[in-house]
């Protein structure tokens, strides 16, 4: 198989950013996080994956704001279940040490907001527009699964089993909402929305 040199590189430069990413101390967190997903619309540009779309499809749009609230409602009744029953030990605290790196009162509210726009924009153009995208061809929908595991695994570096768990299951929706949205539309805007809600407006747990 024919490997191709800026696929190989930018998957190294968005990996070793976002392992700095979940490696840094707490207070440089949302400046690395420009970093990393910088690396990550970088390598989808270089793969030619990061194009400004022709149109608006409002069937894309309609999808993507309906998995994020649906994802939102996932969210709320595993706070609840976390809350109620602990299971392994994990509490809500855990789920607010996640909320805290960008809902802070040290980040002004246009610092959030910018954040999470290059969260969205980075992950769905790189993991999805690039890796799913690029997997699709020889999986089918089974890639799905595939680049939540591999997105996942990289956050277990933050130590943390519930991030690693919830990056599991954002993914799987956002890889799912891209699959049958027919594209980043989609998947951009169930991210971004989930985020705003679950950073800004009402972080649950």
């Amino acid at each position: 198989m024919k490997v191709n040199p800026r696929l190989s590189l930018g998957l190294v430069v968005v990996v070793a950013s976002m392992v700095t990413l979940f490696t840094v101390p707490r207070d440089y967190f949302v400046a690395v996080t420009f970093l990393a997903t910088g690396c990550m619309l970088a390598a989808s540009f270089a793969s030619g994956a990061l194009k400004r779309p022709v149109t608006i499809n409002y069937r894309s749009l309609a999808i993507g704001t309906g998995t994020a609230l649906l994802l939102y409602g996932v969210f709320v009744a595993g706070a609840w279940a976390i809350t109620a029953l602990q299971p392994f030990g994990i509490n809500s605290a855990n789920e607010a040490s996640i909320y805290s790196l960008i809902n802070s009162h040290s980040n002004p509210l246009y610092v959030q907001v910018a954040v999470l726009l290059f969260d969205a924009a980075g992950y769905e153009s790189y993991f999805r527009g690039v890796i799913q995208q690029r997997l699709k061809a020889r999986l089918g929908v089974a890639n799905i699964p595939v680049v939540a595991l591999f997105d996942a695994a990289l956050h277990i570096l933050t130590l943390n089993v519930l991030w690693f768990a919830t990056t599991f299951v954002t993914d799987v929706v956002w890889g799912l909402t891209y699959y049958f949205g027919k594209g980043k539309q989609a998947s951009f805007t169930s991210h971004l929305l989930w985020d705003i809600g679950i950073f800004i407006i009402r972080p649950v747990g």
